[in-house]
C-alpha cells in the first residue's frame, strides 16, 4: 500500500497472518449488528456503532471517559492496535477510524475491502464471541482539528474553505430528502450546502469496495477543485460516509486540514435559517 500518503491500509492476508496476535484487537462495526452475530473474522469484537458508539440521550459521541470505558470492558488498551472492518464498504469502520483518531488513539488501521469481500473470498469466520481480559483504555481530549461543527460550516460557504458533498446526486441535488430505509434519519428540506462540490463516495472504491490507487483518487478529488491546498470539509447524512471521504483525503492522500462535518444533512437540513441550494 506505499503509493498512499500513510500506511494506515492492511490487506485480507496479511490480517489472516495476524488473528492470533495478541498485540492486535480485530473491531467489525456494522449498519446492521445481526450481521456480526451471524459470521465475523475470528477473534473480533463487535460494535453495534448506534447502541454503543453514540450517547444514549443526546445526537453526540461518547465522552471520552465512556469511549475509553468501551473499548477497555472489550479487552482493548491503548497498546494494542485496532483493526477495523465492517460492512457496508467499511463506512461505520471509517467513522470508527476517524473516532478513534478524534480521541487520541493513534495505533489504528482499516481493513483494505468489507467484510462482504472477506467472505466472498473464502476466508475464515465464525459467530464464536471473543473473550479478550479487560483492559486499560484512556480516551484524550478530543482533536477538534478532524471535526467541524455547524458554526465552521456556515463560516466556510463564504471563504476559501472546500466543502465535499459525498452523498448521491439525487441527495445532493434535493431529489431525495432520506434515502429509502433511512427516513428516521431524514431532514425538512432537501439539497446541498452552497459552494459544496459533489464528490460520491463511490467513487473512491473498486466493485469490490477496495480502495482505488493513491493517483485515481487524486485525481477523482482534484478535477472538483478539491485539492487545492484549502481547508476541506466533508459531509453526507449522518457522518459516516463523510468519515470515509475523510479518511481517503486525510490519509489517504495525506490532505492535513481536513474535518468531517458528522451533523451532516440531518442536522444541516433540519436547522432555521440556514442556506439550501437545491440541483445538480
Amino acid at each position: 500500500m506505499s503509493d498512499y500518503a500513510k500506511d494506515v491500509l492492511v490487506d485480507a492476508s496479511w490480517l489472516s497472518e495476524h488473528l492470533n496476535d495478541e498485540s492486535i484487537r480485530i473491531v467489525e462495526v456494522d449498519e446492521n449488528p445481526a450481521l456480526y452475530a451471524e459470521a465475523h473474522i475470528p477473534g473480533a469484537i463487535g460494535f453495534d456503532w448506534q447502541k454503543d458508539l453514540q450517547d444514549p440521550v443526546r445526537r453526540d459521541f461518547l465522552g471520552p471517559q465512556a469511549f475509553g470505558e468501551l473499548f477497555a470492558t472489550h479487552g482493548v488498551s491503548n497498546d494494542h492496535t485496532i483493526v477495523l472492518y465492517g460492512d457496508r464498504n467499511n463506512w461505520f469502520a471509517a467513522y470508527t477510524y476517524w473516532y478513534l483518531k478524534y480521541y487520541g488513539h493513534d495505533q489504528v488501521l482499516l481493513l483494505n475491502g468489507p467484510r462482504e469481500k472477506w467472505i466472498s473470498d473464502g476466508r475464515p469466520t465464525t459467530a464464536e464471541l471473543p473473550s479478550h481480559a479487560p483492559a486499560s483504555f484512556t480516551a484524550q481530549t478530543g482533536d477538534d482539528t478532524i471535526r467541524a461543527r455547524r458554526e465552521e460550516v456556515l463560516a466556510a460557504i463564504d471563504a476559501s474553505t472546500k466543502l465535499v458533498d459525498v452523498r448521491s446526486p439525487s441527495e445532493f441535488a434535493g431529489e431525495v430528502i432520506s434515502p429509502a430505509g433511512y427516513e428516521q434519519e431524514g431532514a425538512q428540506r432537501g439539497g446541498h450546502i452552497p459552494s459544496a462540490a459533489s464528490v460520491p463516495w463511490v467513487q473512491a472504491v473498486r466493485e469490490d469496495g477496495t480502495f482505488r490507487s493513491a493517483e485515481e483518487l487524486r485525481k477523482i478529488y482534484a478535477d472538483k477543485g478539491v485539492l487545492s491546498g484549502d481547508d476541506i470539509i466533508a459531509y453526507c447524512r449522518i457522518g459516516e460516509r463523510s468519515a470515509h471521504t475523510w479518511f481517503v483525503l486525510h490519509e489517504l492522500l495525506g490532505e492535513d486540514r481536513v474535518k468531517n462535518y458528522d451533523g451532516s444533512w440531518t442536522e444541516w437540513g433540519n436547522l432555521v435559517g440556514v442556506p439550501v441550494e437545491t440541483g445538480p
